[in-house]
């Protein structure tokens, strides 16, 4: 359970998309029950259900990087329970060598070979093998904005809910991970259904990840990820050049939509021990910005970087911290587009005095007791949106997170 809170913020205007400058408080729930069972030592079959309830601030409008990666983007789906995951991991093994796993809610094993194919297929989420970062991803203990936990610029296949179908390949050595999945798009920005004619429309993900302990003898990752989406997508300069023309009172990407457009873009992902208990982390991500964003949230450039630490050193092993700073930004067609009124599936003041959108959060969980963790969190946003005109606003949450 999230709850966050804003006190009023100025604003020069207000649109449909705003983030809202008024005083405001929303409250978040997500529950979900895991269940997993090993058919083989080497074959895994999962399924997860799950009920997401409440809703954001402003409806999750109004923010490139939105401030609770909890919310569902539309709240009228209301809290009936759904399935989340249901899938099969294979597991080739291509040595005799093994090491030890973490068992967990995506694994079974407890020990792998260390030269393994992996193959996995059915519905789940991008961000669960795809751009993971280990103090920068989980929104039910560590940070909580989209573009903290998320490569803001990765516009990965998702339906509303943040889930898709697919299929992803794995190969793992001993330093060395690639993986690449293919995955259904939604058949409209930010849609409930995916569109399951893969001819038409797709998502290919290439990731390769290497580690390592170069820094004085401490464990690191770096991670490249590469993605292209091809969609019913709308562009922006179309848009703009059809009300230029005459077309409409504003921008409308939507009526510039056409079925097999692309969309594609690039990450890199770091995560750098420099002791047992503290270590950095970042990211920067790029997408060629041409066509409408479609799946996760409206950002062509990213960039962020943080640090994350537990607390055993203050005799609280189980306690973990973490302060992060992050910058997004959009390309000129899409600024342009938003100036003259036109509206995203997130974003539209109905005009816009151009800025990076600029985010700092920190925040601090507590165990409590077992499965029981409360944190505070705290998010300072400057110009909400891209939009000068408009903030900054501070926004201060509480969470509760219980697992067994």
């Amino acid at each position: 359970m999230i709850l966050q809170w804003h006190d009023t913020f100025p604003a020069a205007y207000n649109g449909k998309n705003s983030f809202q400058p008024a005083a405001e408080n929303a409250t978040s729930k997500v529950y979900t029950l895991y269940l997993g069972y090993e058919l083989t030592k080497t074959t895994e079959v999962f399924l997860d259900m799950e009920s997401a309830g409440g809703h954001g601030l402003s409806n999750a409008l109004g923010m490139a990087g939105f401030v609770n990666l909890d919310v569902v983007r539309n709240p009228t789906l209301g809290d009936v329970p759904y399935v989340a995951r249901i899938m099969l991991r294979q597991i080739i093994p291509l040595s005799s060598e093994r090491i030890e796993a973490q068992r967990g809610p995506l694994g079974l094993a407890t020990s792998l070979p260390v030269r393994r194919l992996e193959f996995r297929i059915g519905k789940f989420s991008m961000p669960d093998f795809f751009d993971a970062n280990s103090y920068g991803t989980d929104s039910h203990l560590q940070f909580l904005n989209w573009t903290v936990d998320n490569n803001g610029a990765f516009d990965y296949a998702a339906n509303t809910r943040g889930y898709t179908d697919g299929a992803i390949l794995e190969y793992d050595d001993h330093w060395f991970t690639a993986r690449f999945a293919e995955a259904l798009m939604p058949k409209v920005a930010n849609g409930l259904n995916l569109d399951a004619d893969l001819a038409r429309a797709r998502a290919s993900n290439l990731e390769l990840e290497a580690r390592g302990n170069r820094f004085f003898g401490h464990p690191g990752v770096v991670r490249f990820l590469s993605y292209i989406n091809t969609a019913n997508m709308g562009n922006y300069r179309e848009a703009i050049e059809d009300f230029l023309n005459g077309q409409g009172t504003v921008p409308d990407i939507v009526a510039t939509r056409k079925q097999g457009r692309h969309k594609y873009g690039f990450g890199l992902n770091f995560e750098q021990e420099l002791t047992p208990q503290v270590g950095i982390f970042g990211r920067v991500g790029w997408s060629d910005g041409r066509n409408e964003s479609f799946a996760y949230t409206e950002v062509d450039r990213t960039g962020e970087i943080g640090i994350f630490t537990k607390g055993n050193k203050w005799k609280r092993r189980n306690d973990r911290a973490g302060a992060v700073f992050v910058a997004n930004a959009i390309v000129a067609a899409h600024q342009q587009y938003l100036a003259l009124g036109g509206l995203g599936f997130i974003l539209g003041d109905g005009a816009l005095t151009y800025g990076p959108e600029k985010i700092f959060e920190g925040f601090y969980t507590a165990h409590v007791w077992r499965g029981l963790f409360a944190s505070f969190d705290l998010q300072h946003v400057n110009n909400p949106g891209y939009n000068q005109a408009r903030g900054p606003v501070l926004v201060p949450g509480l969470r509760f997170h219980v697992d067994f």
